[in-house]
């Protein structure tokens, strides 16, 4: 307690020291209780990238623009722009954003302060943001397509330019977002390039205008995305634009030199969407189209509207035609199974994969007499070891360090198109074809889970499937597969 002093005249030196000293310290106590803890990242907790993400808002649209100087080791200039609504309140907004310089930040038209930490951009705004409320965060930065130390992913140089993978988590080093397939939004690309040069992106183009020495193109998705999905390809490239079913546009992008020889692997494209639409419905976005690029990646990747190639995989007189065939029907089948229907969590990715897969080998065996039984036994011999190794589909084992796409393992490919063909021999080939039909319209568009599938397939099936799913996708060994008694797996390596 503060007595007060009696005496008017000037205090005696002691008590004003003392009274000094306790408002000093209400004082530091009052700024204790205002001053926000240190930044640090933050994530939603997905089992194998518990840093991706964040939580309390909801991510409703991204406007980046990009500006390619020419030069693809050198980084762009960019601007992005997030319009998103807050689930919860927040006084610091954490995005993720880990390889480009960060110039400035406004919060609704307001400059507010931000700081990097770990691989997340935290922002604060000048005012906290209640719970429901909507905000606009810019953010312009750059993006930097040079390597980064221990990380993989994001802009992928070509021959001639750029293009982006970003799975599994490597958009945020391109651009700000909230890095995560739960979050999906509409995308505008906004890209400038010295002329000479094509940019094309996810969705549709809306404009292109010439300034001076440059052009810049705009794209617009029609569908909300995953981050996990953008493509921006810039090279000297050229468009061929044809039509596939129902009036699709198909946009296939190919490196010029090359236009007249790919024609032949082009070509197919609306034939493949054709077969597809007849196993599972109607395609799920406005365009689609093949893009071919000059570069070493290792993978050919889902990108949205616009699959992802190394052009190589074109060349290969080592590759038979109803490989490559196959190959180009697997990136397609993800446009159903892992865009259009996006995982909620990364340990959901064998329903992207597996399915993926599954209209590969269904494809090869209906065009070039591959069969699927043939396939899936020899799947089934290894599986075990496959779910040694990388553990069961629906809990696959977390990435390797420093190796994030180490979580594409045999498990997550044939592994879990195993677990579809036992699901067909369990339930009968016309309730496993409606499943499909059914699972990509509920959730077209959305997101997904194991159990989301769990549940359709009982109702389907008009049983309880918990106890099959349960041994199938969780399981540390293979279960029996039905109606194949006789198939046998390989023995433990050693024995």
């Amino acid at each position: 307690m503060l007595l007060t002093p009696r005496v008017k005249a000037s205090r005696p030196k002691t008590l004003r020291i003392a009274t000094a000293l306790l408002a000093a310290a209400a004082s530091a106590t009052l700024l204790a209780a205002t001053v926000p803890s240190p930044a640090k990242p933050l994530g939603i907790g997905d089992r194998l990238f518990p840093h991706l993400g964040n939580p309390g808002y909801d991510v409703m649209s991204y406007d980046i623009a990009f500006t390619y100087r020419g030069d693809n080791k050198k980084p762009l200039d960019a601007v992005t722009v997030i319009d998103a609504r807050t689930s919860d309140p927040l006084e610091r907004v954490n995005l993720d954003f880990a390889h480009g310089k960060v110039r400035s930040v406004d919060v609704n038209g307001t400059p507010a302060r931000f700081e990097s930490t770990g691989e997340d951009l935290v922002v604060t705004p000048s005012r906290p943001l209640g719970r429901g409320e909507n905000m606009r965060i810019t953010v312009r930065h750059t993006s930097d397509p040079a390597p980064a130390k221990d990380q993989e992913g994001g802009w992928v140089p070509t021959s001639d330019g750029l293009a982006m993978a970003n799975q599994a988590d490597a958009a945020h080093r391109v651009f700000p977002s909230n890095d995560h397939p739960a979050d999906k939004a509409m995308f505008t690309f906004r890209v400038t390039t010295p002329k000479g040069l094509t940019a094309v992106a996810n969705g549709l183009p809306v404009a292109t205008a010439h300034t001076g020495s440059t052009t810049t193109r705009v794209f617009r998705t029609h569908h909300p995305m995953a981050t996990e999905l953008a493509q921006v390809s810039i090279g000297r490239s050229t468009v061929v634009q044809r039509t596939g079913p129902h009036g699709l546009p198909v946009r296939d992008v190919v490196p010029t030199k090359d236009r007249k020889a790919m024609e032949r692997w082009l070509k197919k494209t609306p034939d493949q969407i054709g077969w597809m639409e007849e196993k599972v419905g109607r395609y799920p976005f406005e365009a689609y189209g093949v893009l071919m690029a000059q570069a070493q990646t290792g993978f050919e990747l889902e990108t949205q509207t616009l699959s992802l190639f190394e052009s190589d995989l074109f060349k290969r007189p080592e590759f038979p035609e109803w490989y490559v065939d196959s190959i180009m029907v697997h990136e397609l089948a993800h446009q159903w199974f892992g865009d259009s229907v996006s995982p909620r969590s990364w340990s959901d990715l064998w329903l992207n994969e597996g399915h993926a897969t599954w209209y590969e080998a269904l494809f090869a065996e209906e065009k070039a007499k591959k069969p699927l039984q043939k396939r899936m036994r020899a799947a089934y011999r290894q599986s075990d070891g496959w779910r040694a190794a990388g553990g069961p589909p629906a809990a696959p084992k977390g990435p390797e360090p420093g190796q994030k796409i180490s979580i594409f393992r045999p498990v997550v490919y044939d592994g879990s198109a195993l677990v579809l063909y036992a699901l067909r021999q369990e339930i009968g080939h016309r309730n496993f074809d409606r499943l499909e039909r059914d699972w990509v319209r509920t959730y077209q568009d959305g997101n997904a889970t194991t159990e989301d599938f769990v549940r359709l397939a009982s109702s389907i099936a008009d049983r309880d499937l918990s106890g099959f799913f349960e041994a199938w996708l969780y399981g540390a060994k293979t279960p029996p597969m039905p109606g194949h008694p006789d198939w046998r797996k390989a023995a433990p390596a050693g024995k």
